[in-house]
């Protein structure tokens, strides 16, 4: 499993600390973090994420409300407002995965517990 399969997977199952992997996301290198942000994107689809659950997340976020990424993900559809967010410019990718993460944590968190529960294989939601 990589590096960044982990953590992102560790943050949604409360493995890991949100302030945890951001601190780890800064440390990257610029088209690394592009690249992770991606990598929360296509979990968050496999996740089916909803916009509910971005609300949820967002709450969860620490970035404010009217902050672009936060404005984006509680839009329909929530699909293309993710590429808008992962396609917005450096200075904004640490409030992006921080928004990212949250919202891929609550849409995890919720299938876990409905299509994953006590069957599941996924090495991925058995980290600890």
């Amino acid at each position: 499993m990589r590096a960044s399969e982990r953590i992102i997977n560790e943050v949604a199952q409360g493995i890991r600390s949100l302030d945890d992997a951001v601190a780890w996301f800064s440390s990257l290198e610029q088209v690394e973090q592009r690249a992770v942000l991606h990598e929360v994107v296509r979990y968050a689809m496999q996740a089916h994420a909803t916009v509910n659950d971005a609300r949820e997340g967002l709450a969860r976020s620490g970035v404010r409300p009217t902050m672009t990424p936060a404005v984006l993900i509680v839009r329909e559809p929530i699909l293309e407002q993710m590429g808008k967010i992962i396609n917005l410019p450096p200075g904004e990718y640490v409030k992006s995965i921080r928004v990212l993460l949250s919202t891929f944590a609550v849409a995890d968190t919720r299938r876990r517990e409905t299509e994953c529960r006590g069957t599941c294989s996924h090495a991925w939601h058995n980290l600890s």
